[in-house]
């Protein structure tokens, strides 16, 4: 039954995941508080995980989910299920699409998809914003302001936000990075 469950869950991740893997962290942290099998802060470190490793940010954070909830038949069921319905829908448009593209409604539906995307990619990003940078569970319990703000992940996103700004290396070394910077001051 539960890979009937993960298969379901990620098919509808993927049936609606419009604008690229970012898109997905608002359905995982829906998936997170409606199944429980991962906390949000575990999201976070998935999210970390799945950027760090090579493929799609979406296919990694359900096959780690369904890893996680049911070993490797659960990690090969989740990564199944989300990449079904864009599978289907890519081939379905592919063969219909050359007949429409010069339609006006095709290009029109196309072109009010961009801005649906840019609002799924900016929630999501701020949504990783605050898992990182903000303690509000935290602050909530002691009420002292400080306790709201992760200083050291603060500081190490402002050195990181700076860097990518003034040189130009790969994201990699920055991500290397950040995972010794994470290990050493135990983030």
């Amino acid at each position: 039954m539960i890979y009937l469950q993960l298969f379901f869950e990620f098919f509808k991740t993927g049936l609606f995941l419009i604008g690229g893997g970012m898109a997905a962290i608002p359905f995982m942290q829906e998936l997170s508080t409606k199944t429980g099998w991962f906390t949000h802060a575990q999201l976070a470190n998935m999210i970390a995980i799945s950027e760090s490793t090579p493929g799609p940010i979406g296919i990694n954070m359900a096959t780690y989910v369904g890893y996680t909830v049911a070993g490797y038949w659960g990690g090969l069921i989740a990564s199944v299920g989300m990449i079904t319905p864009p599978l289907i829908i890519v081939l379905t448009i592919a063969r219909i699409l050359s007949k429409f593209r010069e339609n006006p409604i095709v290009d029109s539906a196309f072109y009010g998809l961009r801005p649906a995307s840019i609002g799924l990619v900016s929630a999501a990003g701020l949504n990783i914003l605050t898992l990182s940078l903000i303690h509000p569970d935290l602050w909530r319990q002691s009420g002292v302001i400080f306790d709201l703000f992760d200083p050291k992940a603060i500081i190490l996103a402002a050195i990181i936000f700076f860097l990518i700004k003034k040189t130009k290396l790969h994201p990699v070394v920055f991500i290397l990075c950040s995972a010794v910077v994470g290990l050493i001051f135990k983030f």
